[in-house]
């Protein structure tokens, strides 16, 4: 594609399905007549929706002020949307995270289920997320092409899982014993005569975020050359209409809307620029954010998460050239206000049948709702009470005085009430177990520090109080110890002293350096418990009614 030429604009339209407004983002590049009518393709895009089969629960089952998700709905107002332009030439794509970090219904039966759900909503392809690693490069093949799981088997043996009817793209992990792409790193589709190529691709940061085992044996390169190097590879072929799925993105100002693009910030800003001029459209996610942006000329979307909005895509491509000529976009809530898709419907009914009782059991109660609501130090509620919940579950042998609990672990909020074992699933949902290690005093400072070089603040146990120096200086990844934010920290109402040892209860994933926590991995002396939902679920029933958590335990300074 020719680099955009000094006329391109940016078009809004307001435009409805069902009772929502969305806005549109057109990029329109002017070009000579050709002697045969564009082609007309829309794409239909998703990304992180992590298993979300039935519609999320609390705040997440709602955006731009509507209850919004729930496979039955995405199936329907999938094909709504295909249904609108009249067109045998619609694709379904994804942008990466469609399982991992599920819900009960999904993660019981190794997101099997979800796979099934977006095969039969008709997905043509999708990258591959840092959370389709979460059971590793192995695991990911099964998911790909089939077969029952090799520890638990078949989820029902009278239905043996088929693979996925979709295709996987990754681009950029690299099996490393042959530097072969693990999965195939590009599709074409031909749509009415013209060639389009997606190249799938998830963030290079993966080893950082995902649990060591399920990396191994990979590598991840850089997200623009490695796309690059493919778009080059596609026009060898004479593919010029291009598409990247990508696994990263950006987050929006406050304020902005569904369809906005408010001084869009994060990864995708510097990642779009370095793109060649081959490249298109960007389908993009991982922040789990919803845009609508027109970035160094091209159009680059996000689809928030949980499968409650869709990104519509209309692209007009000259036959006679192969490119590009025009792409507009609008994200569109996946409402509930249209019929439920029936065959959605039973799937989610077969698989509830062989999950049984367990989900609906009843393990606590709460007396107010418990949020991931972060107050001005970070903190959260929910993540307090995680943290809790884990050091009262560490063995008393074990010598504990502190747990900490990683932010990104926390997925669903906990209404208020009585609370199933199925919602303490969906709040940890990684199947992590309880490690105990052993930190100096100086060790804990710098894994501290070191949470202004990751930006992902621990969440705390109630045994432990600092204060957090704003005018203070962070440290760096080389060495995170140089910082100079953490001040006044006590453990038991005891300052903490450098040269003592301490023992610190953690969730497995954060014990081996999970999130960027590389000095967590250093810890000695580990003792691997019992599972992280466990502990959980133990703290509910034993302190029933449990009252959110005051987030105090970080002062600002």
């Amino acid at each position: 594609m020719p680099r955009w030429s000094a006329s391109r604009r940016t078009l809004l339209i307001v435009v409805g399905l069902a009772v929502v407004a969305v806005a549109v983002t057109a990029l329109v590049i002017p070009r000579g007549s050709s002697a045969r009518p564009p082609v007309d393709v829309q794409l239909l895009a998703l990304n992180d929706f992590h298993g979300n089969l039935e519609p999320p629960s609390g705040s997440s089952g709602k955006i731009d002020g509507v209850d919004a998700g729930g496979v039955e709905y995405l199936a329907t107002q999938l094909r709504l949307l295909a249904e609108e332009v009249q067109r045998p030439d619609t694709l379904t794509v994804a942008a990466g995270d469609l399982i991992g970090a599920s819900p009960l219904l999904s993660a019981a039966f190794h997101d099997e289920p979800s796979i099934e759900a977006l095969g039969l909503a008709g997905l043509d392809m999708a990258s591959v997320g840092n959370h389709e690693f979460d059971e590793g490069a192995d695991e990911l093949l099964r998911i790909q092409n089939g077969g029952c799981h090799p520890q638990d088997g078949c989820a029902d043996p009278a239905r043996p899982f088929a693979g996925a009817g979709f295709q996987y793209l990754s681009a950029n992990a690299f099996v490393t014993a042959t530097g072969e792409p693990l999965l195939p790193p590009y599709a074409i589709r031909e749509v009415q005569g013209v060639r389009i190529g997606f190249i799938g691709m998830t963030l290079e940061g993966t080893p950082d975020i995902v649990t060591q085992s399920g990396i191994q044996g990979l590598d991840f390169r850089d997200e623009a050359e490695t796309a690059n190097r493919y778009a080059a590879q596609l026009q060898e072929q004479g593919v010029q209409a291009i598409v990247v799925l990508l696994h990263e993105g950006g987050t929006q100002a406050g304020g902005g809307g569904i369809n906005d693009c408010t001084n869009l910030t994060g990864p995708i800003v510097d990642i779009v620029p370095a793109f060649s001029d081959a490249i298109d459209v960007v389908v993009s996610g991982h922040t789990h954010q919803a845009y609508n942006c027109v970035l160094d000329g091209r159009v680059v979307t996000s689809a928030s998460s949980f499968g409650r909005l869709v990104t519509d895509i209309d692209m007009r491509i000259d036959p006679s050239s192969g490119d590009v000529v025009e792409a507009r976009a609008r994200n569109v809530v996946v409402t509930r206000d249209v019929a439920p898709d029936a065959a959605q419907k039973e799937l989610i009914g077969h698989y509830r049948g062989l999950l049984g009782p367990v989900a609906a059991e009843e393990v606590g109660e709460t007396s107010a709702p418990i949020t991931r609501a972060a107050a001005p130090s970070g903190e959260t509620a929910l993540g307090n009470l995680i943290a809790d919940a884990q050091l009262a579950a560490t063995d008393d042998e074990q010598g504990a005085v502190a747990a900490f609990m990683n932010p990104g672990g926390v997925r669903a909020d906990l209404d208020a009430g009585p609370v199933t074992y199925e919602e303490t699933f969906t709040v940890q949902p990684f199947g992590n177990y309880l490690t105990t290690l052993e930190l100096t005093g100086a060790q804990l400072d710098c894994l501290l520090e070191q949470q202004f070089v990751t930006e992902r603040v621990l969440q705390p146990s109630a045994s432990v109080r600092y204060t957090m120096r704003q005018a203070g200086t962070p440290g760096t990844a080389a060495d995170p110890c140089a910082g100079t934010k953490v001040d006044g920290i006590t453990v038991g109402g005891t300052p903490v002293d450098p040269g003592a040892t301490y023992r610190i209860t953690m969730n497995s994933f954060l014990a081996g350096g999970g999130d960027g926590f590389s000095v967590a991995a250093q810890g000695a002396n580990e003792f691997v418990g019992g599972a992280d939902v466990d502990a959980l679920t133990a703290y509910l029933g034993a302190n029933r009614p449990v009252a959110p958590p005051a987030t105090d335990r970080i002062t600002l300074g």
